[in-house]
């Protein structure tokens, strides 16, 4: 069972079986022919039809951007484990969120490569630290933007001291 929202105003519970869609509990029974890729041709008991076209999916957001007979509707899921980490304040938006950069162990740092306020994504290269005679790339471990930079070069920092605070 989902909790969906649909352009951020209505919520209601959906499930779903092959060909019975429940909306507040509510069974709808429809038949569901895919036309040609992300586009679909619907027919609910009343004899009523719809074309509905999928416009954008983010499986990992679980979120869909939806055309039906030619009104936008943009429609967010949430399961019990979504709710669950909402109540917790972890959602899984914040989950994509930066945190503050850590040193991973002690070293000595070597090169700053990023400066305040700029603009990084996944994976950039955002200093080198030296430890155990090694050069280590620190790379972001998601977009984000970078807020201050907590440590200078030839700095030695110690294990999870903060060396780059994110927005």
């Amino acid at each position: 069972m989902y909790k969906a929202t649909v352009n951020k105003k209505e919520t209601f519970s959906v499930s779903t079986t092959k060909d019975t869609v429940l909306v507040k509990d509510k069974a709808l029974n429809v038949d569901i022919k895919e036309i040609s890729n992300d586009n679909y041709h619907i027919l609910n008991a009343d004899g009523k039809s719809f074309n509905a076209e999928v416009l954008e999916h983010n499986v990992e957001l679980k979120t869909a951007t939806v055309l039906i007979n030619g009104n936008k509707y943009n429609i967010e899921l949430k399961d019990k484990f979504d709710e669950l980490l909402h109540s917790l304040g972890m959602d899984a938006g914040s989950a994509h969120k930066m945190n503050d950069l850590k040193a991973p162990m002690p070293g000595l740092v070597l090169k700053v490569l990023v400066n305040e306020g700029d603009e990084v994504k996944k994976d950039d290269a955002l200093l080198v630290l030296e430890a155990m005679k090694m050069e280590n790339i620190i790379k972001a471990s998601a977009d984000g933007i970078i807020k201050t930079i907590k440590i200078k070069e030839r700095e030695t920092v110690e294990k999870n001291q903060i060396l780059i605070a994110f927005k």
